[in-house]
């Protein structure tokens, strides 16, 4: 597996692995032993970057995520979140960055994973009522205690990254961003990242799945699937936006590729500082996305996507109002 480095200096697989999907939002529950093998396999074909989060369960997949990866700690980079409010193990509304709750937060993850550093820390979202500046402080702080090894924010706006950054260098991002959801290149934060030499971590780069292809107007979403809520998965919104995975199935056709492989490829192409982190909870998933580092897409690949996209009305917002509000603070 190729590698690349976020900021100034944390080196990950091109392609890491999203754990969110484990266990939470999908409406899958993988036993500790199906999560163990799947992530030993992402491992053994060469995935370094892991990413889960306190809120992920709330816990438990945190804890899937250390008891896979504690035997191979030496091996991989672990990324956790903070800034959500749970109480009694189910997550409550509103957010949560006061300084000394990202400490608590941060010293119940590091027990959670089983490990004595957390490589990557993120603000999940950016909380309004605390300044980000006494966010970027706290983990500071936990980094010259090290607690923390790398500071990583989650849906910011570019200005709140740059005011984060002059307190605590910020070694990535985490958006949102695939064919389907391109608002990064319009909204100041692939500008930033370029500016402030910070990384970019896609998530949902197969748009949650559409992507792959392996979706239609008729997908029932099962119990306890967030997609059943958002608005692009209505029936009317993934039939109108076949048109994109009519194009990935196009070009992947022409490089003997998968759909998933060319939206992959696509993004790996934009920037040599940006890595995706697929989910996937079956093994030839997982090996079809890390296919996609060895699928290269040329001058003419990408001019031909660019000139589709413009053409293509993606339908539908990909959060509802509540949750649209709280990205790109």
């Amino acid at each position: 597996m190729q590698k690349r480095t976020l900021g100034s200096g944390l080196e990950v697989s091109a392609i890491g692995y999203g754990c969110m999907g484990l266990d939470h939002a999908y409406g899958t529950q993988l036993s500790p032993a199906e999560a163990n093998s799947l992530l030993r396999a992402a491992v053994e074909r060469g995935v370094t970057f892991f990413d889960t989060a306190e809120v992920y369960g709330p816990f438990s997949n945190e804890k899937l995520v250390g008891e896979a990866l504690r035997p191979v700690r030496d091996q991989v980079v672990i990324a956790t979140k903070f800034g959500f409010n749970i109480e009694g193990g189910v997550q409550q509304s509103g957010l949560n960055s006061r300084p000394e709750h990202i400490r608590a937060v941060a010293d119940a993850s590091l027990q959670r994973l089983g490990i004595d550093q957390i490589d990557l820390f993120y603000q999940h979202r950016v909380d309004p009522a605390v300044p980000i500046e006494d966010v970027a402080g706290a983990v500071k702080d936990l980094i010259a205690e090290g607690k923390v090894k790398h500071f990583g924010l989650s849906e910011p706006g570019a200005e709140t990254v740059r005011r984060a950054h002059a307190v605590q260098p910020v070694t990535a991002i985490q958006n949102e961003y695939s064919l389907w959801t391109r608002g990064v290149e319009t909204n100041g934060i692939l500008a930033v990242c370029e500016e402030l030499g910070i990384g970019l971590v896609p998530y949902s780069p197969l748009g949650r799945g559409f992507l792959t292809g392996a979706m239609t107007q008729d997908t029932a979403f099962g119990e306890g699937d967030f997609r059943a809520k958002l608005p692009r998965f209505t029936p009317e919104a993934l039939a109108k936006n076949q048109a994109l995975v009519d194009l990935l199935k196009r070009i992947g056709a022409a490089k003997q590729g998968t759909p998933a492989q060319v939206a992959l490829a696509w993004i790996l192409a934009q920037r040599p500082w940006i890595v995706p982190i697929p989910g996937t909870t079956k093994l030839h998933r997982l090996e079809e996305n890390l296919g996609a580092a060895d699928l290269a897409l040329g001058t003419a690949d990408l001019t031909e996507i660019a000139a589709a996209l413009a053409e293509i009305q993606v339908e539908g917002e990909r959060y509802p109002a509540q949750l649209q509000a709280v990205v790109g603070r």
